[in-house]
């Protein structure tokens, strides 16, 4: 994996209220502290300055740009990580892969830890239960763009899934990627219900690629 020098530009803030904050990470950008003082630098501590208590509910990869969304309180918190476990939360991601693909489809490939080459994840029958629905937006003579729909939570989850499938994220360079300025791979949106109340809340980033 390349050095760590992560984006200095000032965060996005998509939507907040008292008791969420939604932010549109960076490419480049942890989510949490990494293993030493040179991967200390993440969202959660640049959020932790301007918003002291703030909690974390999921993650995004170090690579990977997009919408996460952060709790303000520790009901939030709870309530927040009931639905992601529960499945009750929406999110949809978009990517440049490798070669074209079909219309439409799922992938459905139990992940785990590949432990020799750590942190890679890996299809395995013994793995645990991974599903993620596809759609094809556009395509071109060697890559095309597509809608991902992950229905369950694991790690690198859509990076295996489509490098099994034969069409890795174009600049992914863990799963052998073809070279890009960055990996392509975008978290566009979340859709999930509102702690308080209950009513249904979408927020959208704009994928930059």
């Amino acid at each position: 994996m390349s050095p760590y020098e992560p984006p200095t530009d000032p965060l996005v803030i998509l939507k907040a209220d008292d008791h969420l904050l939604f932010v549109d990470k960076p490419e480049g950008l942890l989510s949490v502290p990494g293993k030493g003082a040179d991967l200390a630098d993440c969202l959660l501590s640049r959020l932790e300055a301007k918003w002291p208590g703030i909690l974390l509910v999921h993650r995004l990869d170090r690579d990977t740009s997009g919408v996460m969304v952060f709790a303000r309180t520790p009901h939030a918190q709870r309530h927040l990580g009931l639905q992601f476990e529960k499945r009750i939360v929406e999110k949809r991601y978009v990517a440049r892969v490798a070669g074209r693909i079909g219309q439409s489809g799922r992938f459905d490939g139990p992940l785990k830890a590949d432990w020799p080459n750590r942190p890679r994840q890996m299809v395995a029958p013994d793995g645990r239960p991974a599903v993620t629905d596809w759609d094809r937006i556009s395509e071109g003579a060697e890559e095309s763009r597509v809608a991902l729909r992950p229905l369950t939570g694991r790690s690198h989850q859509l990076r295996v899934h489509l490098a099994e499938a034969g069409h890795p994220i174009l600049g992914d360079p863990l799963y052998d990627g073809p070279p890009a300025e960055r990996m392509m791979l975008h978290a566009e949106r979340l859709r999930l219900r509102h702690p308080e109340g209950g009513a249904w809340i979408e927020v959208v980033s704009n994928v930059p690629f």
